[in-house]
């Protein structure tokens, strides 16, 4: 029986948005894309699988605000808050660094643009999801997955080696928050 030998180095990039998604490269392996996963058992899974066995965890996670450009029900508000939180624990929990990146520095670095030069939201994100497409065409992203793999490729283009990726890199802990 062949196994696979572990990654050495494991990036991650997570749009935590419900309808958000995970990107993710590992050694020199061809980077990869999910939609979020649809519960946090689900999640756990998926993350603990993923970063088991790799000596070299960091993940680059967008940075969410209680304020998304629109109103919204406090409801709403507190559900994408609570998944913020659960991603961030998970993480933790997994021994994976993390590194809050704003949704604005991430963009900036593709040049697009911003949002407010767009007619409408869903017009900025169509511009994304095309970036998203060009970097990545052979992984055919989605809006679910465009952002994470934008976020993948800001990682990349910021931290390209391990070596890179642990100088100047703040660990976080939930009571930093």
């Amino acid at each position: 029986m062949k196994t696979e030998a572990l990654p050495s180095t494991l990036t991650l990039a997570i749009d935590p948005g419900k309808s958000g998604g995970i990107a993710y490269m590992s050694d020199n392996r061809p980077p990869q894309a999910v939609p979020m996963p649809p519960t946090e058992g689900d999640l756990v899974v998926f993350l603990r699988d993923l970063t088991a066995g790799a000596k070299d965890a960091i993940a680059f996670v967008e940075q969410v605000s209680g304020f998304v450009g629109v109103a919204q029900p406090g409801s709403s508000a507190f559900k994408f808050g609570r998944n913020f939180g659960f991603i961030l624990g998970v993480l933790q929990t997994l021994g994976v660094r993390v590194e809050l990146v704003r949704p604005q520095k991430w963009q900036k670095s593709l040049g697009l643009g911003s949002a407010t030069g767009c007619a409408s939201k869903t017009e900025w994100k169509n511009k994304l999801k095309g970036a998203a497409q060009r970097l990545y065409p052979n992984l055919k992203p989605t809006l679910a997955t465009s952002d994470a793999l934008l976020i993948l490729d800001y990682a990349r283009r910021t931290a390209p080696t391990s070596a890179a990726r642990g100088e100047g890199i703040q660990c976080i802990s939930l009571g930093s928050l």
